[in-house]
């Protein structure tokens, strides 16, 4: 049975944040809020819910998994971003949007497309994951928490306990928050190819 970890939307409790955190630290899956919609999310290095994402997902190996990062700062550790694309991807986070781009070493051969290497990158606006990255210190590794069948990320809590109770380790409950997905744009070859339209506005890309 997964631990539900209440914490504020707006003002998350330090004591909350330490216990979702100790879950992942632990190696542990955790279902999170995000500006869009629910995700599942685990330590970088950790294969083993790497493998369980992909099970309750049903995913293939040609799924671009997402790190989830706290700011540029710390996204540029982990991708290749000229110039041009810095300042496009700089201004538009952070927000729901999804930059597809040629990752570093720093990123787990695991994590990456298994033919361009690269790998999905995000920086989410809601506090309640901020705080969890503030506190792990490092990324996320991520994905959108739509169960095999549906088209649409899951939106809150409950319902997440209802359907992965067994199957992930805890979940955070912060309220509802949106479904729309994040916007996808791929960068790989330093141009913008936007391959979903979703939350962020695709007006600056196009």
């Amino acid at each position: 049975m997964a631990r539900y970890i209440e914490i504020h939307p707006d003002n998350p409790q330090q004591r909350a944040v330490d216990q979702a955190t100790a879950v992942l630290r632990d190696g542990g899956l955790v279902a999170y809020p995000t500006d869009s919609g629910y995700a599942l999310g685990a330590q970088l290095g950790n294969k083993e819910a790497l493998e369980r994402i992909r099970t309750i997902r049903q995913l293939d190996d040609k799924h671009h998994f997402t790190l989830v990062c706290r700011d540029f700062a710390q996204l540029g550790q982990f991708v290749h971003v000229d110039n041009a694309v810095f300042r496009a991807v700089k201004s538009a986070t952070p927000g729901p949007y999804t930059f597809i781009l040629p990752a570093t070493p720093e990123v787990p051969r695991r994590l990456l497309h298994p033919k361009k290497r690269t790998v999905g990158a995000r920086i989410p606006d809601h506090a309640v994951v901020q705080a969890l990255l503030a506190t792990l210190g490092e990324p996320l590794l991520s994905s959108t928490l739509i169960l095999p069948g549906e088209i649409e990320a899951m939106t809150e809590g409950w319902e997440v306990k209802e359907a992965l109770d067994h199957a992930v380790d805890a979940i955070i409950e912060s309220g509802e928050v949106a479904a729309a997905p994040t916007t996808v744009i791929d960068f790989v070859d330093g141009v913008p190819d936007v391959v979903r339209a979703g939350a962020g506005s695709t007006a600056r890309f196009v």
